[in-house]
């Protein structure tokens, strides 16, 4: 097409009684294509739900500008397809303030082609306008010219030198411009809106449940996320937790329990840290994803629950059920599709734009102005090895944005003991009793592993249940 914006109308032909022919569409495959719907007509959505969704790595369909709005909080898209009218809730006023706030490329359909709906689509940014009833070949051929526009404006920009430095790719809360991401999203987008099973394998703090999250986000399960760290719950409470149990099942046992299966029927069931399932519960575990049953503690009685399972660990589970420490057959089921999610260090071009994203994140709720980094913050950024992973660099902003300090000055030794050594101690660290000395130390280490309680104790090598107590001794609960 020559002109920025495209008026086609169709036949009069029922829409939903068309058939879709994707194959002239296949290069929208290898897009990382995202679409939105606007639409007050259930049938139309559903209409269009059936043609778009092979094509397209996330697809949402919502009934009006209000839900739209609330998902383009969370979600870029590439293109929204939006219903138009002279008034009402899809009407110009609200979708031209609803686009204010977005980059997003429009395709409208409405019944009016007067001179001023179509004016008023043209002046909103207008790619298409299709009149409805339109056929699906019509819809397509239209998502399709957006697809290779929009795929030639990203090849430009990543070959422009001066804007490189900016370009970057988000999927709910990813985000990131290296390879290794945009194959993660890639991924992500071909497996969401199935039910299998996806085991996630990286180091601590490197956004497993986010992923996790964003995968059932994406899916369009109407469930709940249900995230359970299996470490932090122990094994004679953990079946419980998972399954429910029976009143009077166990002493205080006083009444009757739902499970996590149970709120997660219908959702995702993220099981994190899975390698440290005892071994007695990857059995029942194991019961249920070959029998999709759930059995309540104290019960004989199975019922049905239909569940997706998303595992995490940041152990190599092949390594543990050599070790025997992992049951093999369990394993085998669990590893449908496994995503390793890779260190910082490993996606160092990311780190800029994740302390970017981080920094305007955390400005609103800590009252602060967005950083701005210096070529020695993005010099520390490179040098720094970032154990810790993606975790550990949102704290270092958080805590820079705090004391404003340089990035680099809160990783300084001495900076970190008078962050973390109570003002009253400051000046006579050599004058202090054992016991203070302790508490200092497994204190820093516990704020080091971000409240998990689990593994500051495997850092201390002390047993998870000295560490509450001493914090209990200490009223340092947290």
């Amino acid at each position: 097409m020559n002109s920025p914006i495209n008026t086609s109308t169709a036949s009069k032909n029922n829409f939903a009684d068309e058939s879709v022919n994707i194959d002239s569409s296949a290069e929208m495959h290898k897009q990382i294509f995202s679409v939105l719907v606007i639409d007050f007509e259930r049938a139309l959505r559903d209409f269009l739900k059936k043609g778009l969704t092979p094509l397209c790595t996330m697809l949402k369909l919502v009934s009006n500008v209000e839900e739209a709005a609330e998902l383009l909080k969370h979600y870029h898209f590439d293109l929204l397809i939006a219903e138009i009218s002279g008034q009402g809730p899809q009407g110009v006023e609200q979708l031209n303030s609803l686009l204010k706030n977005t980059k997003s490329k429009v395709i409208f359909t409405s019944t009016e082609t007067d001179v001023d709906t179509v004016l008023a689509a043209l002046r909103m940014g207008a790619v298409e306008f299709l009149q409805k009833p339109f056929r699906m070949e019509q819809i397509l051929e239209s998502v399709q010219q957006v697809t290779q526009r929009t795929s030639q404006k990203k090849k430009d920009e990543a070959s422009s030198p001066n804007k490189t430095e900016t370009i970057g790719h988000k999927m709910g809360g990813m985000i990131g411009r290296c390879e290794i991401m945009k194959d993660m999203c890639e991924v992500i987008g071909q497996i969401a809106s199935t039910p299998s099973t996806v085991l996630l394998e990286g180091e601590s703090g490197t956004g497993k449940e986010m992923v996790a999250n964003t995968i059932h986000q994406m899916s369009g399960r109407s469930g709940l996320f249900v995230p359970v760290h299996c470490a932090s719950i122990s094994p004679q409470l953990l079946e419980s937790e998972l399954f429910g149990h029976a009143k009077g099942a166990f002493t205080g046992a006083h009444q009757a329990r739902e499970g996590l299966f149970h709120h997660a029927i219908g959702g995702t069931l993220f099981l994190d840290e899975i390698g440290e399932m005892p071994l007695e519960m990857q059995v029942k575990l194991l019961r249920f994803m070959e029998e999709g049953t759930i059995r309540r503690v104290g019960e004989n009685e199975e019922s049905p629950a239909e569940v997706r399972i998303i595992c995490a660990t940041n152990r190599t589970l092949a390594e543990e059920v050599k070790a025997g420490h992992f049951r093999e057959d369990l394993f085998f089921r669990i590893n449908v599709l496994l995503i390793h999610l890779p260190p910082l260090r490993e996606r160092s071009e990311d780190i800029p734009l994740l302390a970017q994203h981080f920094s305007e994140e955390l400005a609103p709720k800590l009252k602060r102005i967005p950083l701005e980094f210096s070529k020695a913050d993005l010099a520390f950024f490179n040098n720094y090895n970032w154990p810790g992973n993606v975790r550990e660099l949102k704290n270092v902003v958080e805590r820079s944005m705090l004391l404003n300090r340089s990035l680099e000055e809160c990783y300084q030794t001495g900076s970190t003991i008078d962050c973390l050594v109570p003002p009253a101690l400051k000046g006579r660290t050599e004058e202090l009793e054992l016991c203070e000395v302790e508490k200092n130390h497994i204190l820093k280490v516990l704020n080091g592993a971000d409240g998990n309680k689990s593994a500051a104790s495997r850092l201390l090598g002390i047993a998870r249940k000295t560490l509450e107590r001493k914090l209990k001794d200490w009223n340092a609960e947290i």
